[in-house]
């Protein structure tokens, strides 16, 4: 499965991402956020499973599983640049502000609003081709769930 998605990634006429590949790769570019200050959190591994159960109605073990396969994608991926414009190339409009959305909740997992993070995801917003005012709108989102 890792090989097909590493093909679909790299590929410069890629099909739809369809499923458990754009889950997997959405959980690959949460947990590449979630290290992008060189301090991945048991709280950011925990609001990552929480993304993943939710957007795809798993168990909280099934849950952690993709998360660890994700772990291993985001370690073999192309660089973010290449990794996320893949991702808008596969991936619907409505389901990339979604992305950024999950974004936004990894990055607040901790309570915290990091420069590295905060830079990850404008990056990732405008990769995906999402404008800031839906980005703002995904974190305002995300901010009101966690009050």
């Amino acid at each position: 499965m890792f090989g097909r998605l590493f093909d679909m990634l790299n590929d410069p006429a890629p099909d739809p991402m369809e499923g458990e590949d754009r889950e997997l790769a959405l959980g690959a570019l949460l947990v590449r956020l979630a290290r992008s200050d060189e301090n991945y959190t048991e709280d950011e591994k925990i609001r990552i499973d929480r993304v993943l159960a939710q957007r795809n109605g798993l168990s909280s073990f099934e849950a952690t599983e993709m998360r660890k396969r994700a772990e291993e994608v985001e370690a073999g991926a192309p660089d973010t640049v290449r990794f996320t414009r893949a991702l808008k190339d596969k991936v619907a409009y409505e389901d990339r502000t979604g992305v950024i959305e999950a974004l936004w909740d990894v990055a607040l997992a901790d309570g915290v609003r990091d420069a590295h993070e905060d830079a990850l995801i404008r990056l990732a917003a405008k990769l995906l081709g999402v404008n800031d005012v839906d980005s703002a709108v995904a974190r305002q989102r995300v901010e009101a769930r966690r009050s």
